[in-house]
């Protein structure tokens, strides 16, 4: 097993599954904000006011810019360490606990799949408040709002990627990193690494 194949099953607590399709990304689609929204408010009624503050982040927040169509959002939690106060409540809600990463800011993610008809995936990171990590996304977020040079840099970007074969999605990723790296130094924000861009 790789050293990728090792962290990938650490985190998820099994082998990790090969990639098995292309990754796609799809031209914006005004739905996305939507969608946010619905999902936004379902964890908001699942955690009442555990749910600190919710997010829109990832490309499909990003109005105008291609994208897997994955909606992305960050939750802030008292504490993410303290899986009682939330992650019982968000199964409930149809979201899978599928990442621990207590190292990374006692970051958690959970996937939901939700089939009315759109089919729409989601990704829900969670953190402690006060992480700079959602602070992190939005300046990028809101960065690639306004800028639309870089917008579109990150877009060619990722199409050009997804045209190549990848084993894991997060190799995917890891690809975009110079990119992002550079636009985050025009953005202005610290150096990180970014799960869902």
């Amino acid at each position: 097993m790789s050293q990728d194949d090792q962290y990938l099953a650490a985190l998820v607590g099994d082998a990790p599954a090969p990639y098995s399709v292309k990754v796609v990304v799809a031209d914006y689609d005004p739905l996305w904000p939507s969608w946010f929204a619905e999902e936004a408010d379902k964890i908001r009624t699942a955690l009442g006011p555990v749910a600190l503050r919710v997010e829109h982040v990832g490309s499909t927040s990003v109005p105008g810019l291609a994208a897997k169509p994955i909606i992305d959002i960050a939750l802030e939690v008292p504490d993410s360490s303290k899986e009682d106060l939330y992650v019982r409540a968000l199964v409930a809600a149809g979201y899978d606990l599928h990442i621990r990463e207590p190292e990374f800011h006692e970051h958690r993610c959970f996937y939901s799949r939700v089939d009315r008809g759109d089919k729409r995936d989601v990704n829900l990171h969670t953190y402690t408040a006060g992480c700079v990590e959602i602070d992190i996304y939005t300046a990028f977020r809101d960065w690639l709002r306004t800028n639309d040079d870089d917008r579109l840099l990150y877009q060619t970007t990722k199409q050009e990627l997804a045209k190549r074969d990848w084993k894991y999605v997060q190799n995917y990723a890891d690809a975009k990193t110079d990119v992002i790296q550079a636009i985050k130094t025009r953005a202005g924000t610290p150096d990180y690494r970014c799960p869902t861009y």
